[in-house]
């Protein structure tokens, strides 16, 4: 398989899902309106569905490659393995939110070795903003009984540099959290290529 080239590979898999014909033209058009095989996988339903001959039922597919990368990139530290450094958060973030046209809020909630208890969405958002809550935060992580929270949101196709709403929040979380018996160890922003980590920039 190695061998293969990336149009063969995406052929093969294609062919899954269109039986009795040949992928071949479709999976060279893939390449060639999103780059390489990251940028197919990662591209959304509402662009595959611009390209000829990618119908609704290979979206399922994909969604259901999707998920299973997503799935991969968690597992290790569902296994409750240290969540050591942001691009640890970053990677599994970016594994379930790449593409996404809209912003998601994430929240790694951790045992007081930082291994990971929980890994959930918080709240869905535009494409410019996921209005969140300090409250929504903390609530979650008590009923969870973790001992620290590490807040994620991804900025869809833009830099990941936090908003004054972004430097907020992650002011308001480390001056409460420590009240609620809970540390605040992190609020990480993804963009499809980079991540910000507030610990890192030292904002607060």
């Amino acid at each position: 398989m190695t061998a293969l080239a990336d149009y063969e590979i995406l052929e093969l898999f294609l062919g899954y899902g269109l039986t009795r014909k040949d992928t071949r033209p479709l999976a060279e058009e893939l390449l060639r309106r999103f780059k390489n095989v990251r940028g197919v996988l990662d591209a959304r339903p509402d662009e595959l569905l611009h390209v000829p001959g990618f119908g609704p039922g290979l979206v399922g597919l994909w969604q259901v490659l999707r998920e299973l990368l997503a799935r991969y990139v968690a597992s290790p530290v569902r296994k409750r393995e240290e969540l050591a450094t942001p691009r640890a958060v970053a990677d599994m973030a970016r594994a379930r939110l790449a593409g996404c046209p809209h912003e998601e809020c994430w929240i790694a909630l951790v045992n007081s070795k930082n291994g990971l208890i929980a890994w959930e969405r918080l709240k869905l958002g535009g494409v410019n903003a996921v209005p969140v809550q300090p409250r929504e935060v903390l609530e979650i992580a008590l009923a969870s009984k973790a001992s620290g929270i590490i807040l994620v949101h991804n900025h869809p196709g833009g830099s990941p540099e936090p908003s004054e709403e972004d430097i907020a929040l992650t002011k308001e979380l480390l001056q409460l959290a420590p009240r609620m018996g809970l540390r605040f160890l992190d609020h990480v922003i993804v963009t499809e290529g980079d991540c910000y980590s507030a610990t890192q920039r030292a904002i607060f």
